[in-house]
């Protein structure tokens, strides 16, 4: 694989499954050096151990970058251990609660908030501060279909991934003088642990939801994870120098279908 990412610093919030995962170990193997963040430290262990195993570079970060404290220490870690950050991929989300909106308590609302968008905001500007003085960059923020059309029983979800795409392109005129880079990757259904968890939550079971959702896509097949990565891996690189404050759906074809 090219090393097109070669010397380059990365940070995946949410890296320790499905798609952040994915784009921590596409990074890596394009030869970028991984920070991956989560909540969940077995799992960063265990996936920064498979991209150790297979040559690259990367470093598990456990903590909760939808604090400030937790997002100072973990751009203090980074930037001790690995060196200054090029490249920042806002990926870490919560499904939120699957409910009416009328059956929604206030604290599901305020937890997907500050979780899905107040922890890309908080990462962003850490990021930004670092990026603006070298005058180079990138911010990748892992949005969703949904922030594209209607989401019934998902308020909260469809809100932040929708407020996404505004942090976005906000960013990308704001940092734009400094040859900074700020795209929205947004994904259909994608295969994975939280497909489960959706289906847990609908009453339904994961072969029930993935064959619904491939049928309303144009290509007929929900994504892999690896979809999402290997765009990620582009946006990342100089190849898409060109390319800011655009929202690129992958999904098989679904919200136009």
């Amino acid at each position: 694989m090219d090393a097109r990412l070669d010397g380059k610093v990365a940070i995946v919030t949410g890296g320790g499954t499905g798609i952040g995962a994915a784009i921590a170990a596409r990074l890596a193997a394009e030869g970028a050096s991984v920070a991956i963040s989560g909540r969940r430290a077995n799992l960063l262990d265990e996936v920064a151990g498979a991209i150790s195993s297979d040559g690259g570079t990367a470093l598990a970060a456990p903590g909760d970058c939808a604090t400030e404290e937790g997002v100072d220490a973990l751009f203090a870690k980074v930037a001790a251990e690995l060196g200054p950050l090029d490249v920042l991929v806002n990926n870490a989300a919560i499904a939120g609660p699957v409910a009416p909106i009328w059956e929604q308590a206030f604290d599901g609302w305020e937890d997907t908030l500050r979780i899905n968008l107040s922890g890309p905001w908080l990462c962003s500007r850490a990021a930004a501060k670092v990026m603006m003085d070298r005058k180079v960059g990138n911010i990748i923020n892992i949005g969703s279909m949904s922030g594209k059309r209607p989401l019934a029983k998902r308020t909260p979800y469809t809100a932040t991934k929708l407020g996404l795409v505004g942090l976005t392109r906000t960013l990308a005129v704001e940092l734009g003088a400094f040859d900074i880079n700020v795209n929205c990757i947004s994904p259909g259904a994608t295969s994975g642990p939280r497909l489960q968890e959706l289906a847990n939550k609908a009453g339904i079971t994961l072969e029930q939801l993935l064959e619904g959702a491939a049928a309303g896509s144009a290509l007929k097949r929900v994504s892999e994870p690896e979809d999402i990565a290997g765009l990620a891996a582009f946006l990342a690189s100089s190849d898409a120098r060109n390319i800011t404050g655009m929202d690129i759906t992958v999904d098989g074809g679904t919200w136009f279908s």
